[in-house]
């Protein structure tokens, strides 16, 4: 790591957070799986059980033909961990420095847009598993519940994501109110100049507006518990509904916002956001080495590398096998994240292995959080600790900040 890197780990982990009820991760004391899962596939099943099909394919799917959701995983199950037997550490190091924020795990929770259609008031359990688990939270502009409610449930510093519009007077009133949340980072989002055709979603009428046939309909009507918390909670996109003619609920603040939109994010943009914005810039959806290069001479100081969980443009490389190359072109001094695909403790050590600092969840944490709120978060939190250390055991790898040589075999 650099040395910027190493200052910033030594002055952000000397008095290390250990999440209340799980063991201490500085002693390489295995985490014990809680008992609402004890593998991630629980926490998936759960979830499943509960959405509307609808719902679920919303977060399973990606666009068109889903050759780079497939690929996502494909390329992280591609890379090998160099398994070592007599490199046996008593003592295993998961704390790391994310964004400038300590990190019990080198993970952060992803902006995760509206989140209400999965979990009642979706940001806050998500928000107050992570601050309790000691790891970063990101929250969408497209969250259901606003940065103001957030910040005001969890009262730990948190990242927002920006999604530019059309109108600046409506994006520099967003980085105002994340500045007056005191938000740590602005993560700019700049993959989304056109929103991938996402076919799952077609076929099942989740479009805007709304086209529900009968057949959907009677699915919803299947998961009577879901249907109650979505008719009682009503949920919106509460960052958005300010400024929304009718802000009341989410069909109409989406229609409102979709044409408002920018699309294609321009050097000129990032620039602006640059001069907007007086802490730390995330710049998110970067796969190419050059984007990579001039996000961080425009001031970037950090880079997350992201097809958007395959969501976006289909036949796109995966995010882990673009790494390699964008630690290269941008050298040590850019902090790198990995985002897309990532589902388990393994995969957090292999990218780690080829040049991450760390990594960003979304599938993984959101399972969790349908199948139980906070509890269902913190669940899957837990098992990738578990994952991430019982990898560090058998490949002898003391500290997540200083990987042996050889840890990942392509």
């Amino acid at each position: 790591m650099n040395e910027r890197f190493n200052s910033q780990l030594a002055e952000t982990t000397a008095e290390p957070v250990v999440p209340i009820g799980t063991p201490d991760l500085r002693g390489g004391a295995m985490v014990k799986p809680p008992a609402m899962a004890m593998h991630p596939g629980h926490l998936r099943a759960a979830a499943k059980r509960r959405l509307p099909s609808a719902i679920f394919d919303f977060l399973e799917g990606g666009s068109n033909d889903e050759v780079t959701l497939k690929r996502n995983r494909a390329d992280f199950e591609a890379l090998r961990l160099n398994q070592r037997v007599f490199d046996h550490v008593a003592a295993r190091n998961l704390r790391t420095v994310l964004f400038g924020q300590r990190a019990a795990i080198p993970v952060a929770l992803a902006p995760i847009g509206m989140g209400g259609v999965f979990h009642p008031r979706a940001e806050t359990h998500a928000a107050r598993a992570a601050a309790a688990f000691g790891v970063p939270y990101c929250l969408s502009t497209l969250s259901s519940c606003s940065i103001e409610e957030v910040a005001a449930e969890v009262g730990v510093p948190f990242l927002f994501q920006l999604y530019l519009f059309k109108d600046r007077a409506i994006n520099a009133a967003l980085l105002q109110r994340a500045e007056q949340a005191h938000c740590p980072a602005l993560v700019l989002n700049v993959d989304t100049a056109v929103q991938g055709r996402r076919n799952r979603d077609l076929d099942n009428g989740v479009t805007i507006p709304l086209r529900l046939r009968p057949q959907h309909i009677a699915r919803i009507l299947q998961k009577p518990r879901w249907l109650i918390n979505w008719l009682l909670k009503k949920p919106t996109l509460g960052n958005l509904a300010p400024y929304s003619p009718d802000g009341s609920d989410l069909a109409t603040v989406s229609a409102w916002a979709e044409p408002r939109f920018k699309g294609a994010v321009s050097a000129a943009d990032l620039e602006w956001v640059r001069h907007a914005w007086p802490r730390k810039l995330v710049v998110k959806g970067i796969l190419d080495p050059e984007d990579a290069k001039l996000a961080a001479k425009l001031g970037a100081d950090a880079i997350i590398v992201s097809n958007h969980g395959g969501r976006q443009l289909d036949g796109a490389s995966s995010a882990v096998s673009m790494l390699p190359a964008i630690r290269d072109a941008v050298g040590d001094d850019v902090e790198l994240i990995v985002d897309s695909g990532v589902r388990s403790g393994f995969d957090v050590l292999k990218a780690l292995g080829l040049g991450a600092h760390g990594c960003l969840i979304g599938r993984a944490f959101v399972y969790g959080l349908a199948a139980g709120g906070q509890r269902g978060v913190a669940a899957a939190l837990s098992l990738i600790a578990q994952e991430l250390d019982e990898a560090m055991t058998l490949t002898g790898t003391a500290d997540v900040n200083a990987l042996p040589n050889g840890l990942v075999l392509r």
